[in-house]
């Protein structure tokens, strides 16, 4: 059995080191960016993985995703990978947007660090998600899966972890687009899953598979990426190249009143649910890496 994620309270230190100690890091705050990078990377040595950067140049500032892998014991040339980004927008700490999806990142990379899935599981901290460099060709995620796809790699699935701490059980305090509210819940207390139309099986069994792992409450839609937000992360970049990609979040802005402000700190967070997100995550990760 693979030992469970990090508790709430190594969730917590993380956080508040990426969004406490460091704080904002984009390209704006090139030495903070970099010091983001260090601490994942340094966190993922510790682990025992060795670290890959796959560097560009981006408006002639260095820049690095970073990826870690457990190879496939027998179809390592299939791929399943989880990233989250970890630059924060201009004038924010990041800590839910997205200090919270690098947390998760952490915490299920240590549930597999001694792990022997059937195919080859990635983890990729992704840089420069954010505006201005969010829809151009220097996202982390987009630099990413194109060299992916050149490559040839057998990606299978992706997850984008992006916004998956804030969680509220106060009544109406979830907002959705025109239309969505008949359908859902109306209070902020479960993390959603988003996919395209093509990704929907994905979506369907990993669903499955996090409710298996976890009792966090969970809600899914397979949607086209015209519904504001459904495509706001890395996984958009991996859907341009082909590839069945999902995104995990609380729903951003239409749940967290503090989305992309400088009052997103670390004090903000459950890290309860996000230590239970995590777990339901990192057991559906697992199921998609043995599934036939």
């Amino acid at each position: 059995m693979i030992r469970t994620p990090s508790g709430p309270e190594a969730l917590r230190a993380h956080v508040a080191t990426l969004a406490g100690e460091i704080g904002e890091r984009n390209v704006f705050r090139p030495r903070a960016l970099a010091d983001a990078a260090d601490f994942i990377a340094r966190e993922w040595r510790r682990q025992g993985y060795e670290v890959v950067p796959q560097t560009y140049d981006c408006q002639g500032l260095p820049c690095a995703n970073l990826e870690i892998a457990r190879r496939g014991t027998h179809r390592p040339e299939e791929i399943v990978l989880v990233g989250a980004h970890y630059d924060s927008v201009l004038g924010s700490p990041g800590a839910d947007d997205n200090a919270s999806g690098v947390a998760a990142l952490l915490a299920m990379s240590r549930r597999f660090a001694e792990a022997a899935p059937a195919r080859t599981v990635r983890f990729v901290a992704f840089v420069n998600e954010e505006p201005p460099l969010y829809f151009t060709r220097d996202m982390g995620s987009d630099v990413y899966a194109r060299a992916a796809r050149a490559r040839g790699d057998d990606i299978r699935a992706m997850l984008a972890l992006e916004t998956i701490g804030y969680y509220s059980e106060a009544a109406g305090s979830q907002h959705y687009p025109p239309g969505f509210r008949f359908f859902f819940p109306g209070r902020g207390d479960f993390v959603a899953l988003v996919s395209n139309l093509r990704s929907r099986r994905l979506l369907r069994r990993t669903v499955r598979a996090f409710r298996a792992g976890s009792d966090f409450p969970v809600e899914h839609l397979a949607t086209p990426g015209l519904v504001p937000g459904a495509a706001w992360s890395d996984h958009r970049s991996f859907w341009r190249q082909g590839y069945r990609a999902l995104m995990v979040t609380d729903t951003a802005f239409y749940r967290y009143p503090h989305y992309h402000s400088p009052d997103d700190t670390p004090d903000k967070l459950d890290y309860g649910a996000l230590a239970r997100v995590a777990e339901g995550l990192a057991n559906a990760v697992e199921t998609l890496a043995l599934e036939e």
